[in-house]
């Protein structure tokens, strides 16, 4: 039983990381910061939901290298979206 929860947590990082892999890229090549905040919003909403997943094992080593991850990236997302209010 426990394999399969893994199983599904581990499929929606899966599933999401070209999603988060493509707006990263998006807000690595943005010139204009409102361009790069755009998509920093739209990776939060995206790392909130794999942070939601409701089959995260706290026992399980992936589960909490993905989670790390996705902490990771929304700590960068807030960041840009605290940038432009630094420069507007």
């Amino acid at each position: 039983m426990e394999e399969k929860k893994t199983e599904k947590c581990c499929l929606k990082f899966r599933e999401k990381e070209p999603i988060i892999k493509d707006l990263t890229d998006k807000i690595n090549k943005a010139k204009d910061i409102r361009e790069k905040v755009k998509y920093a919003e739209m990776l939060k909403k995206e790392v909130d939901e794999l942070l939601s997943c409701e089959d995260y094992d706290e026992e399980n080593l992936e589960c909490q290298s993905f989670r790390l991850i996705a902490r990771l990236r929304k700590k960068t997302a807030e960041l840009i979206i605290k940038a432009k209010k630094l420069v507007e």
